[in-house]
């Protein structure tokens, strides 16, 4: 594929910071910030979505409530009954609060008054409350990079969330040791106009993280999401980017996502495709007897098991599933994806792919055949019980007519190789409620103090005084970009 004209598409990309930082305690409790595999017990816990002050469920906690999992949590050494949800919090760690208070002073941010602790929903398990605590810091606020001025949003101060040991079907299992831990959230202005440079405001802003020598380092202590849209597409929040370098890699892949997306949308629209039409013509249809003497082993092993497989014709979408939207990944991959979270089956198989997986040739004869399809048609089959027969087709349905509107607002994980997957519907402001257990915090001078030994030197300071202490020009600057510059600091001062 090409390159993309990012200029053109009208590229807009907002970078959501995550950093653990470096506190001697947790950010409402005393326990300490360490992680362990030494368990002392467990709990379990369902958990399900509560209303927010308006009386509105938000769509992604309802979502997670009806996969109808089961929490596993296990307590290792550092956890108190704080993060198992049995005592209040404690009041919020102040120094937590200065650290923060600290970057927002160095991102120019306008620091609030007061501060209010508020719950974020969230019931994936990855916090035993079914919500996590956060409060806004800092308003507003820029970092310039590479002479470019990028704005930043918010500024927040939040609990990490627990750490996934393990997850099956049915159940997941969580360490509690990083429940707690302190993290700050920095959130940019939709300023970023080209992958390349996506990467290089990351870098900056972790950069700036590690000058104050208050943040964790290692595998799994900074995350970074993505928002990304392109004109004519929607904002497109991607989780989970631990790689900086991969960074370019994803904002290409989404970029190209949603301008293929717009293209199959235009497309369906050429071809006179409509949600009538569809709706017309959706009408799943048992197709087990086609493959009773199936050579496809993934077939034969589940209809072993009692599965059926069922079919539907798609009017008009010949080419359609097989439509490449980013490097090994198609739209019929995206109706996967939707049926593997939603329904909790393996996936498809679609008429663009087959004669494949030991399907024949007679037996798609056999398919077009029994759903009356005409050439342009397509097909899509699914094998499994009934009962999750009917949620996977209910899902191809609705993914199907979403294509006819073009990009659809959605969460996605960020995978290894700079792809992505659909993970979850976006939540909305439905999401947010205060939080009663804590009083607020006023910022008065005595935080403001403690804040001013954590306020960062500039880069430019930074420099000037590595080649003070004797360094070249280029290894001072190979310092200054090393993700270990505050160990370096730390080993000049104290030898």
């Amino acid at each position: 594929m090409t390159e993309l004209d990012y200029s053109k598409l009208g590229l807009k990309v907002g970078l959501e910071l995550h950093q653990q930082l470096n506190t001697s305690h947790k950010l409402f409790c005393n326990c300490d910030t360490s992680l362990g595999e030494t368990f002392h017990g467990s709990f379990e816990r369902y958990l399900r979505p509560s209303f927010s002050e308006l009386g509105e469920v938000d769509v992604a906690a309802l979502f997670e409530w009806q996969k109808g999992k089961k929490y596993v949590y296990r307590l290792p050494k550092n956890s108190c009954l704080v993060e198992c949800d049995e005592e209040p919090p404690h009041p919020i760690n102040d120094e937590a609060l200065a650290i923060v208070i600290a970057i927002a002073q160095a991102l120019h941010s306008t620091i609030v008054d007061e501060v209010y602790v508020m719950r974020k929903i969230v019931i994936d398990g990855s916090n035993t409350t079914g919500f996590q605590r956060t409060a806004i810091i800092g308003l507003g606020g820029y970092i310039d990079v590479e002479g470019e001025r990028i704005g930043i949003q918010t500024i927040a101060l939040e609990e990490d969330a627990a750490r996934k040991i393990s997850e099956s079907r049915d159940e997941v299992v969580y360490n509690l040791d990083r429940l707690g831990v302190p993290l700050i959230e920095i959130s940019t202005a939709p300023d970023i106009h080209t992958p390349e440079q996506a990467e290089k405001v990351a870098f900056a802003i972790g950069q700036l993280l590690r000058m104050t020598g208050k943040v964790k380092r290692g595998i799994g202590t900074i995350r970074q999401d993505l928002n990304v849209s392109i004109q004519g597409g929607v904002k497109t929040e991607i989780k989970g980017v631990q790689r900086l370098e991969l960074i370019p890699e994803i904002v290409r892949n989404e970029a190209r996502r949603q301008y293929e997306l717009l293209k199959i949308r235009d497309e369906l629209k050429k071809r006179g495709v409509s949600k009538e039409l569809i709706l017309q013509n959706y009408k799943p249809m048992d197709l087990t007897h086609v493959f009773k003497d199936t050579n496809s082993r993934l077939v034969k092993k589940e209809l072993e098991k009692g599965s059926l497989v069922y079919g539907v014709k798609i009017p008009k979408f010949k080419g359609i599933f097989g439509w490449e939207l980013m490097k090994n990944r198609r739209f019929g991959t995206e109706v996967a994806d939707y049926v593997r979270v939603l329904a909790g089956l393996g996936g498809i198989f679609h008429s663009d792919e087959l004669p494949n997986y030991g399907i024949s040739k007679d037996e798609v004869n056999e398919v077009k055949k029994a759903l009356n399809m005409a050439e342009e048609d397509a097909f899509v089959l699914v094998v499994g019980d009934v009962q999750k027969l009917q949620l996977a087709f209910d899902t191809i349905r609705d993914r199907v007519i979403q294509a006819l509107e073009g990009v659809p607002k959605e969460t996605r994980a960020a995978l290894d190789d700079g792809t992505t997957r659909f993970m979850r519907p976006q939540p909305g402001s439905a999401r947010m409620y205060p939080e009663t257990d804590i009083p607020p915090r006023r910022i008065d001078n005595k935080i403001l103090e403690i804040a001013k030994l954590f306020i960062p030197e500039s880069p430019e300071v930074k420099l000037k005084k590595f080649i003070q202490y004797g360094l070249s020009k280029e290894l001072a600057t190979a310092i200054l970009n090393s993700p270990r510059i505050d160990l370096f600091e730390e080993l000049v001062s104290k030898y």
